[in-house]
């Protein structure tokens, strides 16, 4: 059966960011950013009817000089999303950047809830909260920018540890498992164990942060060897296995050699680990081009990515091997792309001012892909028999 898909145009709203908060609920960020272009930045709430059918229920516009919401992350359970959205630039100025925002959906409508500075902006390097994630019981959240993490306390973004900030290289992604966070840099994977919850007991904000403790850094995973690496390569993406801790998927984008063609291929491939070992059990080449944002169903099925050849893919979990490929799915690279809750939807987004939506087609259960593999071996077999009787008579 033909895979359903459709894109939707939104003129005037390029997309950086996207979460479900219901199983047909989807929140897109986007704007022109703080550059003056006239393009205002903005959430936005859709409802989904089918691929080819969207209703935009809810739009809230962003404060005049404020950012485009750039990462997002949505407790759906709870009809909340936290995105990363920098201050206005006279508020930076003054040293206040409330980048880390709560908003609430009650009766189809958005809301602020609650915000955190996490970022500080010097004037010196222009940052963003590129990477916003939530711990699988929605108990911890991380954010993060171009080189500094901060871990809160979901929902009340109280900070739980003391922030990580990284000497060399840059934070791409980050996974939580029950037990531990795993940051995607560009140089390596860090695997911290997660600090125990913490206590009821009310204390004052000043005692708070003398005492956060500092996260336990348990491992530094090196770049795996992969076919075109010698040149060079990052981490692009990582995520656990839901419901199975011992299992991490990473996206690896290659560099290409300093002398090679202009068009050379940038290959990108996702990798599995046995975090147990962290030992690589397998990966697959998926693009000729670099992986622009990754996403695993929550059943924990599939995998999709975005290239920047403006492919849109989905490979099976289990054995990498590619489901469905879109190509072209937009005119500019995929900023951003996410399952819904039933892991029957996936939507795509991009700064050409589309997103796509795939309704998300069913794998075969693992009995019926053996019995084929059976009947066509035998089929094949049965074959070659009857060809070489023909030939013999």
């Amino acid at each position: 059966m033909r895979t359903k898909h459709a894109v939707h145009s939104l003129p005037a709203f390029p997309v950086y960011s996207c979460a479900f908060v219901g199983p047909d609920e989807v929140v897109l960020g986007g704007g022109g950013g703080q550059s003056k272009t006239g393009i205002k930045n903005k959430l936005r709430l859709y409802e989904i009817k089918a691929e080819n059918d969207i209703d935009l229920r809810d739009e809230l516009e962003l404060a005049s000089g404020e950012d485009a919401p750039m990462s997002m992350t949505a407790d759906a359970t709870s009809k909340q999303l936290i995105c990363g959205i920098n201050s206005a630039l006279d508020s930076l100025k003054d040293g206040t950047n409330q980048n880390c925002r709560a908003y609430g959906i009650q009766e189809g409508k958005l809301s602020l809830l609650k915000t955190r500075s996490t970022l500080t902006i010097d004037g010196v390097e222009d940052d963003y909260q590129a990477m916003t994630a939530l711990s699988p019981d929605n108990t911890l959240l991380a954010v993060a920018g171009t080189r500094d993490l901060a871990i809160l306390q979901y929902p009340t973004l109280d900070p739980v540890a003391s922030p990580i900030h990284l000497p060399k290289g840059e934070i791409y992604d980050a996974s939580f498992s029950s037990s531990k966070l795993v940051i995607a840099t560009t140089v390596s994977l860090l695997v911290y164990a997660l600090p125990t919850k913490p206590e009821e007991s009310e204390k004052a904000a000043g005692k708070q942060k003398e005492t956060l403790p500092e996260l336990e850094l348990l491992s530094t995973i090196d770049r795996p060897t992969v076919p075109g690496s010698d040149a060079g390569s990052s981490f692009r993406a990582a995520r656990f296995l839901p419901e199975d801790p011992k299992v991490l998927y990473t996206v690896v984008n290659t560099v290409a050699p300093k002398k090679a063609k202009k068009n050379a291929p940038k290959r990108a491939y996702i990798c599995k680990w046995d975090t147990d070992t962290w030992t690589m059990k397998k990966f697959r080449k998926i693009s000729d081009r670099a992986v622009t944002c990754f996403d695993i169903s929550p059943n924990g099925a599939l995998l999709a990515f975005g290239s920047s050849d403006y492919t849109v893919g989905i490979v099976d979990a289990k054995t990498l091997a590619p489901v469905l490929t879109i190509l072209k799915a937009h005119e500019f690279p995929p900023t951003t792309l996410r399952f819904n809750p039933s892991s029957n939807l996936l939507v795509s987004g991009s700064a050409d001012n589309t997103i796509r939506v795939l309704t998300v087609p069913e794998l075969l259960p693992e009995s019926w892909s053996s019995w084929i593999i059976v009947v066509v071996t035998l089929l094949i077999i049965l074959f070659a028999i009857i060809a070489q009787q023909m030939h013999s008579s």
